[in-house]
């Protein structure tokens, strides 16, 4: 499929989305035209996660059903082949920390020397959003934390299910 300029893929685990996910997203798709969610099948750097990639690509429809051009899908493949098996032109993440661009930094070399007409885009993460992250979530989640600020609600009802305690 030709590469269109006016599409970004947001790749990554979501398990679970969090608002900082979300922001990502938002801002990838007011700079886009269509912006695919690409939710990862299984993760290799994560391992095994909370939630089946249905149910986390659920989450995220539901979380960004008001942004009429974003689409949510899974990918087993290198990130790159799902961009151009879609068109995608672009790689958008979000960054939060220094650790965060060690990793991206390399991600993006290796992208590159497979792909070098795809570009990836790095969206700073917002101040309010800069700390979270879903094993955070997750683990204030199984002692009981408040998180009903860092997740959607529909997303911490089904959290407090799998590993409250």
């Amino acid at each position: 499929m030709a590469l269109d300029r006016r599409i970004a893929i947001c790749p990554g685990s979501y398990d679970p989305v969090t608002f900082g996910h979300l922001d990502v997203i938002g801002r990838a798709a007011a700079i886009f035209e269509h912006v695919i969610v690409a939710v990862v099948n299984l993760p290799i750097r994560k391992g095994k996660t909370l939630f089946e990639a249905a149910e986390r690509v659920r989450f995220v429809q539901n979380a960004t059903s008001d942004l009429e051009n974003v689409t949510v899908d899974t990918f087993s493949t290198l990130v790159v082949e799902f961009a151009h098996e879609r068109g995608a032109v672009a790689i958008v993440k979000g960054l939060r920390a220094i650790s965060d661009f060690e990793y991206e930094l390399e991600m993006n070399q290796l992208n590159r020397q497979q792909a070098p007409e795809i570009e990836s885009v790095y969206l700073m993460a917002s101040a309010n959003y800069s700390f979270l992250r879903s094993s955070s979530v997750k683990e204030l989640a199984t002692f009981g934390g408040e998180i009903e600020h860092l997740v959607p609600a529909e997303v911490a009802a089904r959290l407090r299910e799998e590993v409250g305690r």
